[in-house]
């Protein structure tokens, strides 16, 4: 299935509430319903559509997922099987005459079909899944401007086990990858657990990071805040020089454009802003005393 806006499919804005996300299903299900609309085939691909919105938007972690990723990079992370993963509406229709299991497995296929048999075991058991590991990824702010692989090594079932992790370029602190398939091993035929990476981004001695603008600090002379100077400025693509006007004040903040982060899971950058600051000399030679002293005279 193409891609697709899950808040715009059932009609909300991102941040919409469980209730509100679980009413809007509800609505647009049984109207597009196929036991409602046989032979329509724009209805069916509408249900569609709204069912795996939902199933990502009810599940807390993958509709944080979702929300921290976008649609893009979400369906880098979770292939159509992750996403009907423990979703389960059937009283959400059997409430209102519908038929379901075999709707779903008529429409999704094997995606659907293999989550109903491993959460079914021996005609009538439950499995289990297993449970979901937890482990930090240390990065540098210049890996995760441009993106990196990290090789991480941990245990599980008491074995090492090391892994080679694609970080995408724009991650931030608090960021969660999924590893599939990698946590605690599941009971009577579950899926086993997935592993989660919780990025911790480093600080750089040069560049502080503000959401996905970067902030740089340069001093200039008194004497070039009040004439205007140019000055070459560090950025993560290579150095830059840049005008600095006449009667700049201290703190002010010049913007360059598209150096900043790439925004994550979609296109473009943020910018990077160049804070100027005025040094101001801790000792003054006697002839810079004089003149400092006569512009004072003078209104300076």
């Amino acid at each position: 299935m193409a891609q697709q806006d899950y808040y715009e499919a059932l009609g909300l804005k991102k941040g919409a509430s469980a209730d509100e996300l679980k009413k809007a299903y509800r609505k647009l299900a049984v109207k597009y319903h196929p036991d409602k609309n046989p032979g329509n085939a724009a209805a069916e691909e509408k249900f569609k559509e709204i069912n795996e919105a939902y199933a990502v938007l009810s599940d807390p972690e993958k509709k944080a997922q979702y929300d921290q990723f976008g649609s893009s990079g979400f369906h880098q992370r979770f292939s159509q099987e992750d996403i009907f993963r423990g979703f389960d509406v059937g009283d959400l229709f059997k409430d209102q005459g519908f038929s379901t299991d075999d709707i779903f497995s008529r429409l999704f296929g094997g995606a659907f079909h293999q989550q109903q048999r491993s959460r079914r075991h021996g005609g009538g058991g439950w499995a289990r899944r297993g449970e979901d590991f937890e482990m930090e990824a240390a990065v540098s702010l210049r890996e995760a401007y441009a993106g990196c692989e990290k090789k991480l090594a941990f245990k599980r079932d008491g074995k090492r086990e090391d892994l080679m992790v694609k970080v995408p370029a724009g991650v931030d602190s608090g960021a969660r990858l999924r590893i599939a398939g990698k946590g605690g091993p599941g009971s009577d035929g579950g899926p086993s657990g997935d592993l989660y990476l919780i990025i911790r981004v480093g600080e750089d001695p040069q560049f502080a990071r503000e959401g996905d603008d970067l902030v740089v600090e340069r001093a200039i002379r008194f004497s070039e805040a009040a004439l205007g100077t140019s000055l070459e400025v560090p950025t993560l693509e290579g150095a830059k020089r840049i005008k600095v006007p006449a009667g700049i004040q201290p703190g002010t903040k010049i913007r360059l454009k598209g150096l900043g982060f790439p925004h994550l899971g979609k296109s473009g950058k943020g910018d990077l802003y160049v804070r100027i600051g005025v040094s101001v000399p801790e000792q003054l030679s006697a002839r810079q005393r004089e003149l400092l002293e006569e512009g004072g005279k003078i209104g300076l």
